[in-house]
């Protein structure tokens, strides 16, 4: 039996989950690789409107610059660990201390199995657009399966293991499937990360965005982590229209601009001077000059220059990045 939580926003879904896991009857307890985990098997997390992709009641607040720097990274179809190293150095601790990360969904996705995936995905779809054989697969079952005494094969397993796409009603759906899903520490970032690869998706084929649905085989979350982790009072702002969707031509051109910036702003002889330059980005269209802001941002913040992260931050238009940053900031300067 399915464990489902539909809502319109991926908050609001995210807030049901974590309430049936903190406080809910069907929880039980599980030991993991890292502790013991309370967890819900087979959940399903429905959310109407995927641009509205951003967590924010998650206590202490999500890092924003690090998710969108991992889902570009992602639609590059790269697997350095360097660049994303820099804006979450903490995250060789969990897929190891390598210069490339094995499990990388982006590279999976876009050169593993000699094939580009999104590509090939965009190509059918533009031809057959009723069909039901589109399937974007990560899981590499020749890697990934664990050893024979049951250990990891590796240190980065994916959890996400596939993405299924189908156009209905001139919508694009998106369907995620999961192997297993932490709830604090994973699942906000991944609604960023694929629900980004579906908005850019639906514009290359000129659609609406449909639904996503994210199924988890195992919800859970560490009994150690409880004690720093919680469910915030997230205030109800408007989600606002700020839409990611471009046609295939443009994205490309933008994805460049964006990667070489975000290059440079990971760069360590980074000056203010090109820092300011960077920052104003004059070939990235609003939605996408908003959160290349975000991660400039947290740029300064790691530099401990304050007036450029101040500078950039108030220049970021979109409410909802805004206050994803100011609750990362919060945090931040708190620990």
């Amino acid at each position: 039996m399915f464990t489902c939580f539909n809502a319109e926003t991926t908050d609001a879904a995210w807030r049901l989950a974590a309430e049936a896991l903190l406080n809910g009857n069907d929880v039980r307890m599980q030991d993991g690789r890292s502790g013991k985990t309370r967890e819900i098997l087979h959940c399903a997390l429905a959310v109407e409107n995927p641009r509205a992709r951003w967590v924010l009641s998650r206590k202490p607040g999500i890092n924003p610059a690090f998710a969108i720097v991992e889902s570009f990274w992602i639609l590059a179809g790269r697997n350095d660990a360097k660049l994303v190293n820099f804006w979450n150095p903490a995250l060789p601790k969990f897929a190891g201390a390598t210069a490339y990360y094995p499990g990388a969904y982006g590279h999976r996705l876009r050169k593993r199995y000699e094939l580009d995936q999104i590509e090939a995905a965009f190509k059918v779809l533009s031809a057959n657009p009723n069909g039901r054989q589109v399937m974007l697969q990560i899981w590499d079952p020749r890697t990934d399966t664990p050893l024979p005494d049951g250990t990891p094969a590796a240190a980065d397993i994916p959890c996400n293991i596939c993405s299924l796409v189908k156009v209905r009603d001139g919508r694009l759906e998106w369907l995620q499937l999961l192997r297993s899903n932490d709830l604090f520490r994973g699942l906000p970032y991944n609604f960023v990360q694929f629900t980004i690869l579906q908005e850019v998706m639906a514009g290359w084929l000129g659609l609406e965005l449909g639904s996503y649905h994210h199924i988890a085989d195992s919800l859970h979350v560490y009994e150690a982590d409880l004690d720093e982790l919680a469910i915030a009072d997230a205030p109800l702002i408007e989600t606002g229209d700020a839409s990611l969707a471009l046609p295939k031509k443009d994205f490309e051109h933008t994805l460049v601009v964006f990667m070489d910036i975000l290059e440079r702003l990971a760069s360590p002889d980074l000056t203010c001077e090109e820092f300011d330059r960077l920052c104003r980005a004059p070939d990235l269209p609003r939605s996408y000059h908003d959160l290349l802001l975000i991660t400039a941002a947290d740029s300064a913040r790691r530099r401990a220059w304050q007036g450029e992260q101040q500078w950039a931050e108030d220049r970021c238009t979109h409410p909802i990045l805004r206050q994803a940053w100011a609750a990362w900031a919060k945090r931040s300067s708190e620990s």
